[in-house]
């Protein structure tokens, strides 16, 4: 769209390069500033406001009551649930347990499952078919999927808390924290089932990883990501159950914080104003005492001369 003066409405062609008009001589960029300042400042303060509204409610939404606190606290702690071991796969060959960085595994962990998989995926899906997707491979492969689906609702349930601050009774984080725990809960299915598919397959190669006679437990681990992703839902549950402020609310009480803010600031320049006010006063009955002081001397001198 071509632009034009803002005072005729002369079309300004693209070799119009003075600041004034032709046609009406106005000095284009300064025309009517005052109401564009105006403008300006009503659309800086629109702007300022929806601001101020939108970091209320995300404070707020996550850290704007004790329960609150808690909450993202309790939603973020399930991640130690992921270092612990979740289950314990041995035989004559290889041992593998299930927990993220091997901190309590003797043999192999889900890191050396991790680079065997992404290492040769080839290698695994003919595994799996040569047990026609119902063998200990398939299920160990599904176990630890379920295991990082199991991670990853969680972390989406911890974000959400962030991203859904403008809700802050929002039922998301249950969501997704119920299917974090329903994750989890597979899982376990899927490790069970494998061990009892090992009783068919007694040899078989999890990637590069010989098993023989496999055998497996359910490891103390679970129970604790367990509880801690419960800990987690019931705190959200807790949240979304609670009372909640709303935009209007968190912005009178915001205004009101202002207004005492300012109230007290206003006070505290009196005060100071008035003990500047005072010091000078006394700093000028000092000096008029010593002035005085001064002349009584000098006058005591004069006498003392005349006499």
């Amino acid at each position: 769209m071509a632009s034009k003066c803002p005072n005729c409405g002369r079309v300004l062609k693209w070799y119009d390069f003075k600041a004034e008009c032709k046609d009406c001589g106005v000095s284009i960029p300064n025309f009517n500033w005052e109401a564009r300042l105006e403008e300006d400042a009503e659309r800086a303060a629109v702007k300022s406001a929806s601001f101020n509204r939108t970091m209320g409610m995300f404070k707020y939404s996550v850290w704007g009551t004790k329960l609150r606190i808690a909450r993202i606290i309790l939603s973020f702690i399930p991640i130690i649930g992921y270092i612990v071991p979740w289950y314990a796969f041995k035989s004559e060959g290889e041992s593998l347990g299930i927990d993220v960085i091997g901190l309590f595994t003797d043999g192999k962990s889900l890191i050396d499952f991790f680079k065997s998989f992404f290492g040769n995926m080839n290698l695994y899906f003919e595994n799996m078919a040569f047990e026609n997707y119902s063998g200990p491979v398939t299920y160990i492969s599904l176990g630890v999927l379920f295991m990082v689906l199991c991670l990853l609702f969680a972390v989406i349930a911890f974000f959400m808390i962030l991203i859904r601050n403008k809700n802050p009774k929002s039922k998301t984080m249950v969501i997704f924290d119920c299917l974090s725990i329903a994750s989890s809960v597979v899982s376990i299915i899927m490790f069970t089932l494998a061990v009892k598919g090992a009783a068919t397959y007694t040899a078989f190669s999890l990637g590069e990883m010989p098993f023989y006679s496999m055998t497996g437990s359910l490891g103390w681990g679970y129970f604790v990501a367990l509880g801690l992703l419960t800990v987690a839902l019931v705190a959200n549950i807790l949240v979304m159950r609670a009372p909640a402020k709303t935009h209007d609310e968190l912005e009178e009480e915001r205004l009101k914080k202002k207004a005492e803010k300012e109230e007290k600031e206003k006070l505290e320049e009196i005060r100071k104003e008035e003990e500047r006010i005072e010091k000078e006063r006394k700093a000028a009955e000092e000096q008029s005492k010593i002035v005085e002081e001064a002349r009584a001397k000098l006058e005591a001198d004069k006498n003392k001369r005349k006499d």
